[in-house]
C-alpha cells in the first residue's frame, strides 16, 4: 500500500464504521467487520487498483463479513429463532452504492468518549475507531504489547454494547455532557504525539496531525464554541514548531535555540486568527489562554524578544481557571524568567508536596534550569542528572544529560 492509500483507508474507516454500526447497531461486531474490509482492500488494492467507489467497496465488504458473522452466530441456535433472524439476515444483504454518503465520524467521536468508558479506553477505541489506526499502531503509540492494547480495545467495545449506547449523535444536552471529555480526549492524543512521553523519538507526527483532524471535525460542528476554537489554535501554533523542534538525529531542541524559519507560518497564522476570533467574543476558557500563550511565543520573531511579561499574566490568568499542577509549572518557568530564578524556584517548592508532580522529571529539569540562570552549575547538574534518570523519553534524556555535561565544564 502507498502512503495515499493508506490515507484513505484511515480516512474511509470511520464512515464505513458509520455506516455498518448504524445498520446493524453492535458496534463491536462492526468494528471487528470494518477492520477485515480494511485489511482485505490492503490486500488487493495495491494489486488491482483502487475501486472507483473505495467507501461503497469497504461498506460492501464489510456488510458481507457481519453477514457471515450473524449467519455463523444463527447456527448455533434453535430452528424457531434461526428462522426468524434468517428472515433479518436477507434484508441485510449489501447492496452497492446504497448507502448516501454520510460522515460518521463526529458520531463515533461522541460515542468513544461515553461516560461508561474509562478514560485509557476511551482514548484507544478513539483512535482505532476515529482514527483508523490499527491496533499495532496504537500499541506502539503507547509502547504496549498489541495483546495488552487488544484486550483494552476489546473491553471498551464490550463496555459500549453493555451500557446500551444507541447509534446516533447525541442531543444537546448529552453531546454538552460529552464535550469536555471529547476536547480532552484530542487534547491528550495530540500531546503523545507532540511529546511522546516514551521511547526514542521525540514526537509521532502522526498522532498529532489526527488530532487536529478530529479538532477540526468537531470545529466545523461547533463553530462558535470558543473552547473548540481554542484547542484547535493550541494545537495548530504548538504543532507549526514541529520540524524546529529536532536535530538531524532526533535530538531535542529547545524552543529558544529552534531555527525559527523551519516554523509552519501558514499554521502559525490559522492558529492566530482562531484564537483572535474566539478571544474577543466573551467568556475565555483553559484552551483559549494555552493558544494565546503558544500565539505569543510564536509571534516573536527571535527568542530574545518573547514578550515574557504577557506570557506570565497568561499563566496568571490560568492558574485561576484550572488546578493543574503543570500549569503551575510552566507559571513558575515564566515568573523566572520576568522576575528572576529566585521567584520561580519559590514557586516550585508547593509542586513536590503535590501528589500529582511529586517526583515528575520535569521538576527536576526545571529546578536544574532555574539553577544554571542563578549560575550554580553543581546543583543545575545535579538536578539534570536526577530528572535524565527519571523520564522515560530517550531524547528528553539525553538532551538533560547533555546540559549536565556542558555544565561541568563551567564549575
Amino acid at each position: 500500500m502507498d502512503s495515499i492509500d493508506t490515507h484513505l483507508l484511515r480516512d474511509l474507516a470511520p464512515q464505513v464504521l458509520g455506516v455498518v454500526a448504524r445498520r446493524f447497531g453492535d458496534f463491536a461486531a462492526a468494528e471487528d467487520a470494518v477492520q477485515e474490509a480494511l485489511a482485505a482492500a490492503a490486500m488487493r488494492w495495491p494489486e488491482h487498483g483502487v475501486p472507483d467507489n473505495p467507501r461503497a467497496w469497504l461498506v460492501q465488504v464489510a456488510v458481507r463479513r457481519m453477514t457471515d458473522h450473524l449467519r455463523s452466530e444463527l447456527a448455533r441456535r434453535r430452528r424457531e429463532t434461526v428462522l426468524v433472524a434468517e428472515e433479518a439476515v436477507e434484508y441485510e444483504e449489501p447492496r452497492e452504492h446504497e448507502e448516501p454518503e454520510q460522515d460518521d465520524t463526529l458520531l463515533l467521536l461522541f460515542m468513544c468518549c461515553h461516560p461508561a468508558l474509562t478514560r485509557p479506553s476511551t482514548i484507544a477505541l478513539t483512535l482505532r475507531a476515529v482514527g483508523g489506526l490499527t491496533t499495532e499502531q496504537i500499541a506502539n503509540a503507547f509502547l504496549v504489547p498489541e495483546a495488552t492494547m487488544a484486550q483494552r480495545i476489546s473491553r471498551a467495545k464490550q463496555s459500549i454494547k453493555k451500557s446500551g449506547v444507541p447509534f446516533r449523535m447525541p442531543n444537546d444536552e448529552e453531546r454538552a455532557e460529552r464535550l469536555g471529555a471529547v476536547l480532552h480526549v484530542l487534547y491528550l492524543v495530540f500531546n503523545e504525539g507532540y511529546a511522546t512521553s516514551t521511547g526514542t523519538t521525540l514526537q509521532r507526527a502522526d498522532l498529532a496531525t489526527e488530532a487536529i483532524r478530529l479538532t477540526r471535525a468537531v470545529h466545523r460542528l461547533l463553530p462558535r464554541d470558543g473552547e473548540v476554537a481554542g484547542l484547535l489554535a493550541l494545537m495548530l501554533l504548538t504543532d507549526a514548531r514541529r520540524l524546529a523542534r529536532t536535530g538531524a538525529n532526533g535530538e531535542l531542541i529547545p524552543l529558544d535555540e529552534q531555527n525559527r524559519a523551519l516554523w509552519d507560518r501558514d499554521a502559525i497564522a490559522e492558529g492566530v486568527a482562531l484564537i483572535s476570533a474566539t478571544l474577543s467574543q466573551g467568556s475565555i476558557g483553559a484552551y483559549q489562554l494555552q493558544a494565546a500563550i503558544a500565539a505569543v511565543h510564536d509571534e516573536a520573531a527571535r527568542a530574545e524578544d518573547t514578550d515574557w511579561p504577557q506570557i506570565l499574566a497568561l499563566y496568571g490568568l490560568l492558574m485561576r481557571m484550572t488546578d493543574n499542577p503543570m500549569v503551575a509549572l510552566n507559571h513558575a518557568i515564566a515568573s523566572a524568567m520576568v522576575q528572576g530564578p529566585a521567584a520561580g524556584l519559590a514557586l516550585l517548592k508547593p509542586l513536590d508536596a503535590d501528589a500529582r508532580i511529586a517526583g515528575h522529571y520535569r521538576i527536576d529539569a526545571v529546578r536544574g534550569h532555574f539553577f544554571e540562570m542563578a549560575g550554580d552549575a553543581a546543583m543545575a547538574r545535579a538536578h539534570y542528572h536526577a530528572a535524565a534518570n527519571k523520564t522515560s523519553s530517550i531524547p528528553e534524556r539525553n538532551y538533560l544529560l547533555l546540559k549536565a555535561s556542558r555544565l561541568q565544564n563551567t564549575e
